[in-house]
């Protein structure tokens, strides 16, 4: 069982959470509700989800919870789940970007089949981009916010058998890098969880494989795991501390720690270089101001 800890910052908070029937998600969503916030959960699991939200709910002897089936990979079902967060509850001020799939992650030598190929790439990176456009728009019309990216520690490191899961989950951490300059454009954080193995319906599906087929497997079933509630408390910390923007946070066996990004080579850059970079900052946060207010428009008119 997890213990929560309590962050009196989140009192009557809004979060939207992915993927949050089950396992992290419904970790982290357990986590949010025992601090008061109110929770919106997209998953595809109907039954599982909708008893999460129930089981919430009868408990508080109110609503605090509601649940929409959500396929991720959709525009219109991201913006259906940011909308009810905003009908049931006024607004959103955290999410959780958490759904994701392992199917298709040992692709090396599989067969050509596009379906397959899209597939992993459009639930594990092209979705986490969709949420996150949309859950910028509801944010900056709240007047700032958080967002919480699902990577894995296959965004850092790379394994054999899970190519395609590791191409995945890597561009989740570039994706959550990008976001420098967001809390001068609207007050919008953006960080990264990258987890190490954790017991979850995942790992036991890595675990259940066939280890003549799939050697990596029997890696992972006898490996130190990390634990929910250092994810929990991850996902907590990078919540509520107001410093933290396009981190990567690992969740390791022996706790949290920061990866550092990449240190710019200097060749990539001179004095002249540094001039430019000094006056590029202020320009390219009014040009996302500008950008910012014409997505704003075009989104209010779709609704």
């Amino acid at each position: 069982m997890v213990t929560i800890k309590l962050y009196p910052t989140l009192d009557e908070k809004v979060a939207v959470l992915t993927g949050a029937a089950r396992g992290i998600g419904k970790a982290v969503s357990d986590a949010l509700i025992e601090n008061n916030c109110k929770v919106v959960i997209g998953d595809i699991l109907e039954k599982e989800g909708q008893e999460v939200v129930d089981a919430y709910n009868e408990k508080a002897g109110l609503k605090v919870a509601a649940f929409i089936r959500t396929d991720v990979t959709k525009y219109s079902d991201n913006i259906a789940l940011f909308k009810l967060a905003e009908t049931e509850f006024g607004g959103v001020d955290i999410a959780l970007m958490n759904a994701g799939i392992v199917t298709g992650a040992d692709s090396m030598f599989t067969p050509l089949d596009d379906a397959t190929e899209n597939r992993i790439i459009d639930v594990n990176a092209a979705a986490m981009i969709k949420g996150t456009k949309v859950a910028l728009l509801h944010m900056a019309k709240r007047g700032g916010g958080s967002i919480v990216l699902v990577s894995s520690m296959a965004g850092i490191y790379s394994a054999p058998n899970l190519a395609s899961y590791n191409a995945s989950k890597h561009a989740v951490v570039g994706y959550t890098r990008s976001f420098q300059l967001m809390p001068s454009i609207c007050n919008v954080r953006v960080n990264a969880l990258c987890p190490f193995w954790i017991e979850t319906e995942l790992t036991a599906k890595f675990c259940n494989s066939d280890y003549e087929k799939f050697p990596y497997a029997k890696v992972i079933s006898r490996c130190r795991y990390a634990t929910m509630e250092c994810l929990v408390e991850g996902f907590m910390t990078l919540t509520t501390d107001e410093s933290r923007n396009t981190q990567t946070l690992k969740v390791l066996p022996d706790g949290l720690e920061i990866e550092q990004a990449p240190v710019v080579p200097d060749s990539f850059s001179g004095s002249a270089d540094r001039e430019t970079l000094a006056q590029f900052i202020p320009a390219a946060i009014a040009v996302g101001k500008h950008e910012l207010a014409e997505a704003l428009a075009r989104y209010e008119q779709q609704r």
